[in-house]
């Protein structure tokens, strides 16, 4: 263990307060944290939706809810809030502060005035740094996988890595949960196609989804529909798009029976998403359509069960929350390249072709 660590340390927080597959993206950073000190309390500092989530992993014994900061986009911030949230952080005493949002230029003085005994986390040029503790901070890396990217922090702070896979806990009560919702489905095989994602530079046409969908339907596959209450526009224009008949989900599942519906899917269609790192953590096979984002940073690990589509273009990864000129990343995807990545109707596909060559 580093000698940089005075301890070891009794009270760490750990700060990322971003959305679904960023943090989940930080669970190995989390299970090697709780790994090295197992009788440490960890306090995971996020955004409201967290709480959940920390609660069911076992690497994070506490949560406290960020209010939001006013330069951070992920969320609308309560400048209100900002006192007593420090406060209550401040009061816990911390014996260790790891910035494991991002580079740093905003968090890291933020991270600052939380006031533990001491902090680690990442920089980039010009970020400031606590002259007490700039060696617990590392460069904050430009290139790789945004697991590799914490992992990072991990190594530099001197704690041994344990593994690189996802985690989404889901329990029997989940399952129990989605039987309510749909009592079919542990009935049939399905595929669940998710078109939602938080910009729309990073949607697929969703007229191309229908496409997919109708194709999976006419290959006797059950199509469930995904997405969250503010997507149902979406998800029936999909819906309307089609031929075939599919089952919209959108608005009626939480965040843990959508783990508990793609748990039990044959594969998952969807954007380069959060919904992408849950099918990751679950095992489940995907087809991930990536536009705008940066495919080597976000793509699930597993290059054979998750297959990534990606047109490369000069202005990815994209900064826009709207794509400026005519989408080209997304428009050059085909629905044809989606269909044939689908594991369960490439198998029928390929058997096909071996019973018309042997006839």
């Amino acid at each position: 263990m580093t000698e940089l660590i005075e301890g070891p340390p009794q009270r760490i927080a750990v700060f990322r307060a971003l959305m679904v597959g960023d943090l989940l993206c930080a669970v190995p950073a989390l299970r090697a944290l709780k790994g090295a000190f197992p009788d440490a309390e960890i306090t995971l500092i996020g955004l409201p939706w967290a709480r959940a989530l920390s609660q069911r992993l076992p690497y994070v014994d506490e949560f406290i809810e960020f209010p939001g900061h006013p330069g951070l986009p992920e969320s609308a911030c309560d400048v209100r809030a900002l006192p007593d949230f420090l406060g209550r952080v401040q009061a816990r005493r911390f014996d260790l502060a790891l910035q494991m949002h991002g580079s740093g230029s905003i968090v890291n003085p933020l991270v600052g005035t939380f006031g533990a005994r001491q902090m680690a986390g990442f920089y980039a040029p010009g970020a400031w740094l606590p002259s007490d503790d700039a060696g617990l901070f590392c460069r904050w890396p430009e290139q790789g996988h945004e697991i590799e990217r914490l992992l990072t922090l991990i190594d530099h702070i001197g704690v041994p890595r344990r593994g690189t896979q996802l985690e989404f806990p889901i329990d029997e009560g989940d399952r129990v949960a989605l039987r309510k919702i749909w009592p079919d489905a542990n009935r049939q095989p399905y595929v669940c196609v998710h078109a939602g994602a938080q910009l729309p530079s990073r949607r697929w046409d969703p007229r191309r989804f229908a496409e997919v969908a109708d194709e999976i339907a006419a290959r006797g596959r059950t199509v469930v529909l995904t997405g969250s209450a503010l997507e149902a526009g979406l998800v029936g224009d999909i819906a309307a798009c089609m031929e075939h008949t599919p089952l919209n989900l959108s608005g009626q599942t939480s965040l843990w029976t959508l783990g508990a519906l793609i748990e039990g899917a044959e594969c998952v269609v969807c954007n380069d998403t959060g919904v992408s790192h849950v099918a990751a953590a679950l095992g489940r096979p995907s087809v991930v359509i990536s536009c705008g984002s940066d495919p080597q940073r976000w793509s699930p690990l597993d290059a054979q069960r998750h297959r990534v589509l990606a047109h490369p273009v000069p202005c990815r990864p994209c900064q826009h929350v709207t794509c400026p000129t005519d989408h080209e990343c997304a428009r050059a995807i085909q629905p044809s390249q989606v269909v044939r990545l689908i594991p369960a109707l490439a198998e029928a596909a390929n058997v096909g072709a071996l019973e018309g060559a042997a006839a």
